[in-house]
């Protein structure tokens, strides 16, 4: 009994002092793991960091690794970088200065494998924008955001190939194929806008990877285009009936065949309705009498055809959502662009120039004895009205003096050729000029019917 009693207090006194050591053993490692990180905090003064300072950032964090080694620097790259649009294509051009880019010396000599990586990609994407963004002077803005799109998908898939060619973790949007990666890369973006994220201008690096570029490979936007009819027409009126009839020969009809779909059948509905209005006009015009009551009734009839619509369903148009008669019309009214029928191309103003579209019907119809061939040679350029004017004033003083030294010329220009010879040139061209208003009025007469859609 009495060696037992001993066993089991020298069994307490040696756990006793096993605790107690092991408790200054551990007060010693946090000593010296304190001491371990006052030693071997680097000097972050001399520290290379990316090519300006991130706004929303501080220096790295220090973060030890574990208990056996010394701490480790983390070095932030902001990527990935997101999807081209039309909505972040100027901050991508402006403020390209303005966003980080990652000198080799910003990572230690060794290790970091991924960052590098990611750091290399954004700044392939980054000199690859500004590539696109120099030609923004002459190229359209769809060209430039093609340019861009393919400079972002380049820098991506250079990134995965680089990121699986390791013996690393693949970076999880690499995974992905298609459009499911590329969705993937843009969602994480972390500045999917390319706002300025850095004080002063970044300066750029020094990159060898070749981006080309062939602006052939996009797709163009058409041009947009605008609707151009006159909808809806005036009411005929007693100060309006004149010009109604007088220029009817000068308003547009319209043909529905050069509409894009479906999706223009309201412009078609309205283009029909012009046609059938001013049908009806004609006919109304060659009467004797009764010529507005005429032109009235029948524009009554067919805006109401119009509201109407296909299969008896009311038309979308505001004006057809009035409840009386007077109420619609009165809204038609209204809603002209051209109520009192003077907007034609009755205004246009003839001019010498004018004979670039007309020399062929002036030959054939209305000949003015002289030959024109060496007009529309030397002034039927792609110039400007000025300067063809300017060309055809010239012309017509060097023909006016050949013209009349020539013993037989015809009786018009024999006329001119007993002038003073400064009035010579103007009497030949008053020629010329009716001989071109003649040939645009047979023009406008023979003229086919027009898009509503241009």
């Amino acid at each position: 009994m009495g060696s037992s009693r001993t066993l089991v207090y020298s069994t307490a006194v040696v756990l006793v002092l096993l605790s107690s050591a092991t408790t200054d053993e551990q007060h010693d490692v946090t000593l010296d793991f304190e001491f371990m990180q006052e030693i071997q905090k680097p000097d972050l003064r001399g520290m290379q960091r990316p090519l300006g300072y991130f706004l929303d950032e501080g220096l790295p964090d220090f973060k030890p690794r574990s208990f056996s080694g010394p701490p480790v620097l983390d070095y932030p790259v902001k990527f990935p970088l997101g999807r081209p649009t039309s909505e972040n294509l100027q901050a991508i051009c402006l403020d390209g200065d303005h966003r980080p880019r990652y000198p080799d010396s910003y990572f230690p000599k060794s290790g970091f494998g991924q960052q590098r990586r990611k750091a290399s990609a954004v700044n392939k994407a980054e000199s690859w924008f500004s590539t696109c963004c120099k030609r923004n002077q002459t190229w359209e803005r769809d060209v430039v955001l093609c340019c861009a799109t393919q400079a972002w998908e380049l820098s991506i898939e250079s990134f995965c190939e680089e990121d699986s060619s390791v013996k690393d973790r693949l970076y999880s949007c690499c995974s992905l194929r298609g459009s499911d990666r590329l969705n993937c890369f843009h969602n994480n973006a972390p500045n999917p806008n390319y706002k300025p994220t850095e004080i002063l201008p970044v300066p750029p690096l020094p990159f060898t990877a070749n981006f080309n570029f062939d602006p052939n490979t996009c797709q163009r936007t058409p041009v947009p285009k605008k609707v151009d009819i006159t909808f809806p027409p005036g009411r005929p009126t007693a100060n309006a009936i004149e010009s109604l009839c007088g220029n009817q020969k000068l308003r547009p009809l319209y043909t529905v065949k050069c509409l894009p779909g479906l999706d223009y059948e309201w412009l078609a509905h309205q283009a029909k309705a012009i046609n059938r209005i001013e049908k009806a006009f004609k006919q109304c015009c060659k009467k004797k009498q009764g010529v507005l009551n005429c032109a009235d009734q029948k524009w009554r009839e067919e805006l109401n055809k119009f509201c109407l619509g296909k299969n008896g369903k009311e038309e979308d148009f505001h004006c057809c959502k009035g409840e009386g008669g007077n109420e619609r019309y009165n809204c038609f009214q209204n809603a002209s662009p051209d109520p009192h029928y003077n907007m034609t191309s009755a205004n246009e103003e003839l001019s010498l120039p004018k004979i670039c579209n007309t020399h062929k019907m002036i030959k054939n119809k209305f000949p003015v004895g002289f030959p024109l061939k060496s007009f529309v040679n030397q002034c039927c350029l792609p110039i400007s009205e000025q300067d063809k004017s300017l060309c055809f004033a010239q012309k017509l003083e060097e023909i006016s003096g050949s013209l009349c030294l020539k013993r037989k010329s015809p009786p018009a220009v024999h006329h001119c050729c007993h002038m003073p010879s400064q009035e010579a040139p103007q009497c030949i061209s008053k020629i010329l000029m009716d001989a071109i208003t003649k040939a645009t009025k047979v023009l406008r007469h023979n003229k086919k019917k027009k898009c509503p859609y241009a």
